[in-house]
């Protein structure tokens, strides 16, 4: 599992991009063929501007390389080769395309460069015809290149909505693709032979592939040839196994490196990781968290695979934080899109120094559908001031007034109470009937987050004192609201039915603030705010009253401060 940095990440994607848009033109330039052989030469000459350019050279072969490179530091940085399948696919494919590519490009390219000789369709075309072998790996090239080109798209764009939605149409197309570039060759393929049917000569063999000789002169591409006293010293077959032999030589260092550094790894100290479902994972210090929970074949989420895309790995870190380094960028910039709290982490890109304890976020089945859609509790624990407002008896009001009256006074209500929300600073959470919840300090901190909630409450009461004068005439009795105010840990984040998820909070403090309002009506108050949120506020209320209150499902009795008027605490503020 490798960890990347931001940089890494980009350049992959970049350089994936660029390789990708290149063998869709060359595939679709391909297809051409069901038109006719002089279609296809055609868009050839056009694309072969931009190709053969100095730019366009610089990103296709900068790119091959580059992701090549990438792919190498990623097999390198792997402590463990358990994988999701289609990781592994992706892998295997990838490797592959070079060798099948390597005779192909030092024909062409290596034709171009070496002899100034433009190999079109037509030489290609009756080369591969002669040669079984030759046709074969083609045939095997074209569809490898492509798989691993629809493979890497789908993982990169299934993050993406627009793409969920376009994926019916995108299937068919990805099928239809390789099966066109085939009956488009194979259609060519009749036309050369109905125009030229004596075309079948050795002058279009592959030959320098395969070591093919003549007194005069020798191959070195398609169908073109040279005499022997002004061949370059460098032929396109010699490049080929230049090719080769880099490429295959890469790949053995880079495996026996892997065992080096697994060898030196047995002298690795020691790490555990425990498990929430109770068991204890041995793993080495340099392992990532998922390399070890995979090592133990303990299911966990990546919808990415392990590269920093998602954050669907992550988990809590209990005991043994501090045996963590801090976040890398591309980790922090990943948990910084979902403003995760300091002790999450992702567990792709975690690599413990010690002993920690974790707990995974999300469930290990969680499929790319699920992990974005909303809905469920997915949150953090944090400090939060919570404030329960009430709108005091709204059902004997609904006796008296015609429904539409009612809704009418509610949405007079609401409206006055969402911007006091609004201008102190606080976030509308949730609404109930005639109540709603609010909460505070989510960006401003605790302690500003209580002063805001205490000014947010004076600012309801002197709204609800204005629509009762507005209302005058309309109402037989004024409106009265009562509101509780209450600070301590919560679960804060994104939560409620799937339709209509909101941003919330639940826990023990958001429901002694719900029973808080609730005491209102028993002291014959409006505002009943404990003494958790004054002390955090930094504020001297010695000089009010405190009452001691019993709230439903706690045992010990909470300190409050019972304010008749909101307004007579303001100069305390």
């Amino acid at each position: 599992m490798a960890i990347l940095t931001l940089t890494e990440r980009r350049l992959r994607i970049s350089t994936g991009l660029i390789l990708a848009t290149y063998i869709t033109v060359h595939l679709s330039n391909h297809m051409l063929g069901l038109i006719s052989l002089s279609a296809m030469e055609s868009m050839r000459e056009v694309v072969t501007i931009l190709w053969r350019s100095f730019i366009g050279g610089l990103l296709i072969y900068g790119s091959l390389l580059t992701h090549f490179i990438l792919a190498l530091m990623s097999l390198y940085r792997r402590t463990t080769l358990r994988m999701q399948r289609w990781e592994l696919w992706q892998l295997i494919l990838g490797l592959s395309i070079i060798p099948l590519l390597a005779g192909h490009a030092s024909a062409t390219w290596g034709g171009r460069i070496l002899m100034d000789a433009d190999i079109g369709y037509e030489s290609v075309l009756n080369a591969i015809q002669a040669d079984g072998w030759l046709r074969t790996r083609q045939l095997l090239l074209v569809i490898v290149a492509w798989i691993h080109v629809c493979v890497g798209l789908h993982f990169f764009l299934r993050l993406s909505s627009w793409y969920r939605r376009s994926m019916a149409y995108f299937y068919p197309l990805a099928i239809l693709v390789p099966l066109l570039v085939i009956l488009a060759l194979v259609r060519v393929n009749f036309e050369m032979k109905a125009s030229k049917p004596e075309a079948q000569s050795s002058a279009y063999a592959y030959e320098y592939d395969y070591g093919a000789d003549s007194s005069s002169s020798d191959s070195y591409g398609y169908g073109e040839t040279i005499s022997k006293e002004s061949a370059p010293k460098l032929t396109p077959e010699s490049l080929s196994n230049l090719v080769l032999l880099i490429f295959y030589g890469l790949v053995v260092l880079t495996l026996l490196a892997r065992i080096i550094r697994d060898y030196r790894g047995r002298l690795a100290s020691n790490i555990s990781i425990k498990h929430i479902n109770g068991r204890e994972l041995k793993g080495k210090e340099g392992q990532t968290i998922l390399e070890i929970l995979r090592e133990h074949k303990i299911p966990h989420a990546s919808v990415c695979g392990g590269r920093g895309r998602c954050t669907t790995c992550r988990v809590r870190i209990g005991d043994g934080s501090t045996a963590l380094q801090a976040p890398g960028e591309l980790e922090q910039f990943a948990l910084k899109r979902i403003d995760a709290a300091p002790n999450i982490r992702l567990a792709c890109q975690t690599r413990p120094g010690g002993d920690v304890q974790i707990t995974p976020m999300l469930p290990p089945d969680l499929s790319i559908g699920k992990s974005l859609r909303s809905g469920g509790v997915s949150g953090q624990e944090r400090a939060v001031v919570s404030m329960f407002v009430d709108l005091r008896d709204s059902t004997k009001m609904g006796e008296k007034h015609l429904p539409y009256d009612v809704l009418f006074i509610l949405n007079r209500f609401f409206i006055e109470m969402s911007d006091a929300l609004s201008q102190s600073h606080g976030h509308y959470a949730q609404f109930a009937g005639d109540g709603l919840m609010a909460l505070y300090g989510l960006k401003r901190g605790l302690k500003q987050g209580c002063l805001d909630a205490l000014r947010g409450a004076v600012d309801m009461q002197a709204r609800m004192n204005a629509l009762n004068q507005k209302l005058d005439g309309e109402i037989e009795e004024p409106l009265r609201i009562g509101i509780g105010i209450h600070c301590g840990e919560a679960i804060v984040g994104s939560m409620g039915p799937p339709t209509t998820p909101n941003y919330s909070a639940i826990g023990d403090s958001i429901n002694a603030a719900a029973r808080l309002e609730g005491q209102s009506k028993e002291l014959g108050c409006v505002l009943v705010v404990s003494d958790q949120v004054i002390e955090a506020a930094g504020l001297d209320f010695s000089h009010l009253p405190t009452e001691q209150v019993n709230l439903r499902g706690k045992q010990q009795s909470v300190g409050v401060y019972a304010i008749k008027n909101p307004a007579d605490i303001l100069g305390f503020l």
